[in-house]
């Protein structure tokens, strides 16, 4: 069973609940074994002398590790830091709250989106410049569009076209702009 979740308690109590399911069902493998219960039922047979004495179970060898329940929860609170992401204090909330917090505006326009260096259009670039020409700091694309832009080539008859006879240019329609 998967559960996903954004709740990091709902994540570890998942992960917890999961562990115990497979320690417990793990067929005795973690849990050391003794006889099996009598039951309050004792064997009938001939009673040759005392019974014969059981050796007294010998504990591990100081440096083996037990593997118990216990043991392997403990293993897992260990790793918890590196599981949960970090818990933020309450003034980098109020930060993070108050940064999203600020006016905004929404404009329409269309700009080009330049080419970066990776050949994918750089749309951050172009609501920046599309803000700026509305009077803001900066912005953030909420709608591009893209067209096919083709030299006066393609319009030849009879001509062949050529792979750079053409190319996709995207423009940022409306952006999210703030001061």
């Amino acid at each position: 069973m998967m559960v996903r979740s954004g709740n990091p308690a709902v994540r570890f109590g998942t992960l917890m609940a999961t562990m115990v399911l497979i320690l417990l069902g793990a067929g005795g493998a973690g849990w050391p074994q003794s006889r099996p219960p009598s039951l309050g039922l004792q064997e009938q047979g001939p009673q040759a002398g005392p019974p014969p004495s059981t050796p007294a179970p010998s504990a591990p060898p100081a440096g083996e590790e037990n593997p118990g329940l216990i043991n392997e929860m403990g293993k897992l609170f260990d790793k918890l830091p590196s599981i949960l992401p970090p818990i933020k204090s309450p003034g980098e909330t109020m930060n993070d709250l108050s940064r999203l917090a600020q006016p905004s505006t929404m404009v329409s326009g269309r700009v080009v989106c330049p080419v970066s260096s990776n050949g994918a259009p750089d749309c951050k670039q172009a609501a920046d410049q599309l803000c700026q020409g509305k009077g803001y700091r900066e912005g953030k694309s909420l709608n591009a569009d893209s067209a096919e832009k083709c030299s006066a080539k393609v319009l030849i008859p009879g001509r062949q076209r050529k792979p750079d006879d053409c190319r996709t240019d995207t423009f940022v329609t409306s952006a999210l702009c703030q001061n």
